[in-house]
C-alpha cells in the first residue's frame, strides 16, 4: 500500500461495506458496444441478489431514471424493483433511488415502512435532487435551479426522517408542509439503526452541505483520491456547523467499476476497450444532458464538472476510482480509500453475476486481511462484527 495519510474521519476498527448498482436499466452500466452479460430483467436480478449476499455484499442500490438516458431504452421503477429485491432475499439491504418533486415525502415514508416490516428492516431510500431536466419538464413538474433543488432536499429528508421517528410531525417550509400526522406502524426496530437509512449524494458546495446537516450516508460518483478527500471535509464542516454529534455524522460511499482480471496489463486492455467500442452518439448525448449539472453552480463543482469523454462512458464516473487490475491491486486501492474516510463502495461491473461472485470470492477477503493489518499497525483491532450503520441522533 501507499503512504497516504490515515485521516481522523477512517473509521479503522469498522470492516468496509460493499454495495452493488442494481441493473434494472437496460444497456448495462456503460455506454459501450463492448458484451455486457447483465440484464435488466427480474429475473436475472433475483438472481444476482441472491449472489450478491452470499458473497458478502450488504447492499444494493436501484437506480431511479423515467426518460432514458446514456443509451438505455427501458428502465424498471426503481421502489417496486426494490421491493421485490428484498422479497426474493433474506439479508441484502435494497436502496431505492427517488426524486423529491416526483415523491411526496409524507407518501414515499409509509411505502418505505411497509417495505420495511415486508422485509425484516432492510429498507433504504437514496435521495437524488434531479438532474435531468426533461423528466420534470416532461411530466409537467417545476424545474428548479440548481442551489434550490438542494433546498427542497433538504425539507424532504427533513419530513420522511421526522414522520418515521415522531408522532404528531409537524413541519413548516417553501415546499413540504406537514401538520401533525402520525404514520403507524412505524418502521420496524433494528439494533443501531433509529429508521430506514437514507443515503444521498452529489459533488456541489450545496450538496455537501445537505448531506453534512441531514444524510445517514454520503454518495459520491467516482472521484480520486484527492478530490474525494476534499468531498468528506465538506461534508464533516457542514455536520459541525449543524451541530450533529460525531457519532451521528454521516459516513460515506463512493462509486467505483470494478474490472478485476489476473493480470494488470489485462484489465487494462478490457478498459480500452469499453472506451474504444463506446456508442459515442449516447456518450454524446448524456454529456450534453449532464453538462448543466456540473456548471449550475457558482463555483462548478456539480457532479461531471471536470469528466472527460472516457469518464461518461461509465456514467457515474466509475472509472476515476481506479478499481482497475488484479485482485490485489484493487484491495489495495479499496483500503487507500478507507483511509480517507470512505465506508461503502458502491460497485458496477461489466458481467454482474460472475464478477460480483468473484469479487465476493477474490477481493473483499484481501480487503478485510489489510483492513486488519492497517488497525492492528494503529492499535486497534478490526471488528468483523460490526456493521458500519449511521443514524441522526
Amino acid at each position: 500500500m501507499t503512504d497516504t495519510p490515515v485521516s481522523p474521519a477512517a473509521g479503522l476498527a469498522t470492516p468496509l461495506t460493499f454495495a452493488y448498482w442494481v441493473p434494472n436499466v437496460s444497456g448495462g452500466l456503460v455506454i459501450s458496444e463492448i458484451e455486457q452479460r447483465t440484464s435488466w430483467d427480474f429475473d436475472y436480478n433475483r438472481t444476482l441478489a441472491r449472489i450478491a449476499e452470499d458473497a458478502g455484499f450488504e447492499y444494493a442500490l436501484t437506480q431511479t431514471r423515467y426518460a432514458a438516458s446514456y443509451g438505455a431504452a427501458s428502465q424498471h421503477e426503481a421502489t417496486s424493483f426494490s421491493l421485490a429485491l428484498l422479497g426474493a432475499t433474506e439479508r441484502l439491504k435494497v436502496i431505492a433511488a427517488v426524486h423529491p418533486g416526483m415523491w411526496h415525502p409524507g407518501v414515499l415514508a409509509k411505502y418505505i415502512i411497509t417495505a420495511d416490516h415486508l422485509s425484516g428492516g432492510r429498507a433504504a431510500v437514496n435521495i437524488v435532487s434531479g438532474w435531468l431536466t426533461q423528466e420534470f419538464t416532461g411530466f409537467g413538474l417545476p424545474w428548479l435551479e440548481h442551489d434550490e433543488r438542494y433546498v427542497r432536499t433538504e425539507e424532504f429528508i427533513d419530513a420522511l426522517r421526522g414522520l418515521w421517528t415522531q408522532a404528531g410531525y409537524s413541519q413548516e417550509g417553501e415546499y413540504y408542509s406537514i401538520e401533525d400526522f402520525t404514520l403507524s406502524p412505524q418502521p420496524v426496530e433494528v439494533p443501531g439503526r433509529a429508521h430506514p437509512e437514507i443515503f444521498f449524494g452529489g459533488n456541489s458546495t450545496a450538496a455537501q452541505a445537505v448531506a453534512g446537516r441531514t444524510a445517514d450516508w454520503y454518495f459520491s460518483n467516482g472521484r480520486t483520491l484527492e478530490d474525494f478527500s476534499d468531498n468528506i471535509a465538506g461534508v464533516l464542516a457542514a455536520a459541525e456547523s449543524g451541530q450533529r454529534r460525531a457519532a451521528a455524522a454521516p459516513r460515506f460511499g463512493l462509486n467505483g467499476f470494478v474490472i478485476a482480471r489476473d493480470t494488470h496489463a489485462e484489465a487494462v486492455e478490457t478498459l480500452r476497450e469499453i472506451v474504444g467500442k463506446a456508442h459515442r452518439p449516447a456518450v454524446d448525448g448524456f454529456a450534453s444532458a449532464v453538462r448543466e449539472a456540473g456548471a449550475a453552480t457558482a463555483d462548478g463543482k456539480g457532479m461531471w464538472a471536470d469528466s472527460s469523454f472516457e469518464d461518461l462512458v461509465q456514467y457515474n464516473d466509475g472509472f476515476k476510482t481506479g478499481l482497475i487490475g488484479t485482485p490485489d491491486e484493487i484491495a489495495e486501492r479499496i483500503v487507500e480509500y478507507k483511509k480517507i474516510g470512505v465506508n461503502l463502495f458502491l460497485t458496477g461491473y461489466l458481467h454482474f453475476q460472475e464478477e460480483v461472485e468473484h469479487f465476493g470470492r477474490e477481493i473483499i477477503p484481501r480487503v478485510r486481511a489489510l483492513e486488519a493489518d492497517l488497525a492492528r499497525a494503529h492499535g486497534v483491532e478490526l471488528q468483523a462484527g460490526l456493521q458500519p450503520a449511521a443514524a441522526i441522533v
